[in-house]
């Protein structure tokens, strides 16, 4: 059986704009970012704190037996900060990292908020769906160039263009955290205005799904809007980091969605968009084929009359070369090192400057000394090449892989040629420029 994470990259790869994520708390939790119940607890506890009792571990308890009713969001914090001007003060610590938190990079957008970013701003993905509260995936989104239309209420349904019109539309189904009327008890979570019920039918019908970081237990308007949507003209896929609850499998048995595990939202949408970038340079067609480089290369090399035309077209590929590199680092930088998943980046790496070996290894059969410099100049190019930011050492040791990739080639094919003075040269010229970029 095709594993199923394959066949959403090539779904996501070949019908662009097409799916639609469902995402909730889940991909904000290594971001530090409470769930909306957990506010209210937590606010809770502080009204209790104002009247001098304390409920810390039963907090829903001691509201019930000082109120005679479930805790209710809106009505807590209006009892705790009465204007909006302090409400907003107040809800910026549960969602706005201070500046300890911020150098510990809490509550910012996590690997998995930033690969979502490069499904929409690459055009894969036009529709978010989320249960969360948070400005976490405004800020990455941004961070990608690209401005949502943000649905987050029925009067923003309202006023929203189509979804046809728009290159990305957030439905914050619960609400934001700045606007007290956010749902997050059983009670409002059991109904949506009939203005959102039809938008998300609508989503529903017409577009994918991809399912993360929700568990359908809880949610019972929106488990109410996916059982309700009988026709679906994409596939679903719903990630989970154990075996769906029965609530969830009776969704994923009505839609015969696919279920991906996952070890984590971050490292899920990382491998997804690392996938999805990999097919699309994959089919990308490239302006000058292998084979008739290295024919334009020995034509540069016959006449010290192209010695211009020489260094523009090895800088040039070298610089293509350092882009995909660039990019491979930062999308494989959040996945877990294994055995596969290093096979697989550094057979990425090694496809990056696949022409780029070839070019230097035919180039040192024929290059002579007042042409070398040419070739010094693309390769301190792709050894200054992006390397990942943090993250797993596996990922920063490989930095240096292509690189090394390039001098073997060319000190091969000096050797071959007996040149040994440019053996020498290879030698010292790249061992500067590594240092250089390490």
């Amino acid at each position: 059986m095709i594993d199923p994470l394959l066949t959403l990259t090539f779904n996501l790869h070949a019908q662009r704009g097409t799916y639609a994520l469902l995402v909730g708390s889940g991909i904000s939790r290594s971001a530090s970012i409470p769930t909306g119940w957990e506010v209210t607890l937590d606010l809770v506890t502080k009204l209790a704190h104002l009247q001098g009792d304390e409920c810390k571990g039963d907090e829903a308890k001691w509201y019930v037996e000082k109120f005679g009713r479930e805790p209710d969001y809106s009505e807590i914090l209006s009892a705790i900060a009465p204007t909006s001007a302090a409400q907003q003060q107040l809800l910026k610590s549960y969602f706005e990292p201070n500046s300890i938190e911020r150098d510990e990079g809490k509550k910012l957008p996590t690997a998995a908020h930033k690969a979502i970013a490069k499904l929409v701003s690459g055009g894969h993905v036009r529709i978010i769906v989320t249960t969360n509260f948070d400005r976490l995936l405004e800020t990455a989104l941004e961070a990608e160039g690209v401005a949502p239309v943000v649905i987050a209420s029925p009067d923003a349904v309202k006023g929203a263009p189509p979804l046809a019109h728009s290159k990305c539309v957030l439905i914050k189904v619960h609400g934001d955290y700045l606007d007290h009327r956010i749902k997050n008890s059983l009670e409002a979570l059991s109904t949506y205005d009939p203005t959102m019920d039809l938008l998300l039918d609508q989503v529903f019908a017409e577009y994918g799904l991809i399912l993360s970081g929700w568990s359908g237990d809880y949610d019972i308007a929106l488990r109410n809007a996916l059982t309700r949507s009988k026709v679906r003209r994409y596939p679903m896929y719903w990630t989970g980091l154990s075996n769906p609850s029965p609530l969830a499998r009776d969704l994923i048995s009505l839609h015969s969605a696919q279920f991906i595990k996952i070890d984590g939202a971050d490292s899920f949408f990382a491998t997804l968009i690392e996938k999805v970038e990999a097919l699309e340079e994959f089919d990308r067609p490239h302006p000058v084929s292998t084979q008739l480089a290295i024919v334009m290369l020995k034509r540069y090399l016959s006449e010290d009359k192209y010695r211009i035309q020489l260094r523009d077209f090895l800088v040039d590929e070298a610089s293509q070369a350092r882009a995909s590199i660039s990019s491979a680092f930062d999308t494989s930088s959040n996945i877990i090192p294994a055995k596969q998943s290093t096979h697989d980046f550094m057979k990425r790496l090694e496809s990056c400057v696949e022409k780029l070996v070839n070019l230097f290894a035919n180039g040192s059969f024929y290059v002579r000394p007042e042409q070398a410099k040419a070739f010094f100049d693309a390769f301190c190019l792709v050894a200054s090449a992006k390397e990942a930011q943090g993250g797993y050492t596996v990922w920063t040791d490989l930095r240096s892989y292509p690189s090394l990739l390039l001098t073997y080639a060319a000190g091969v094919a000096a050797i071959v040629s007996e040149n040994y003075a440019l053996l020498t040269e290879i030698g010292k010229r790249c061992s500067a420029a590594l240092q250089m970029a390490g």
